[in-house]
């Protein structure tokens, strides 16, 4: 499995971005994909993850309202629209790939950085 991020950039707080993976490797109907992201000095936290195949979705709670993850099934792609942004929101955005249920994301992305200047 390959996952390629991309849309990271330099946004004014209130601005927005979105952030796309593409991902390769196999089929994917029996996978969740998510995003996650690491401020600097801080540990990587989980930010959305979407079920491939229901498009089910859940959010950690201060990005709920203010980002939606989505996926293309034909092209292989998620999604990651973010508003509202905050200064907090900085970071490098990585995502990645689990089986549905499974306890661990078995592969990741290369991550792309988001800057929030206030």
């Amino acid at each position: 499995v390959q996952l390629q991020a991309s849309g990271g950039g330099l946004v004014q707080a209130g601005g927005s971005l979105r952030l796309s993976c593409a991902a390769s490797g196999r089929t994917f109907s029996s996978y969740d994909m998510a995003w996650f992201r690491q401020a600097p000095g801080k540990e990587r936290e989980w930010v959305a993850t979407i079920n491939w195949i229901r498009g089910t979705t859940y959010y950690e709670d201060s990005m709920k309202g203010r980002c939606t993850i989505s996926r293309d099934s034909a092209a292989n792609m998620i999604y990651l629209q973010m508003n509202s942004l905050r200064p907090e929101d900085t970071g490098v955005y990585y995502c990645a790939v689990r089986r549905s249920g499974a306890m661990t994301y078995e592969a990741w992305g290369q991550g792309t950085l988001v800057t929030v200047s206030s």
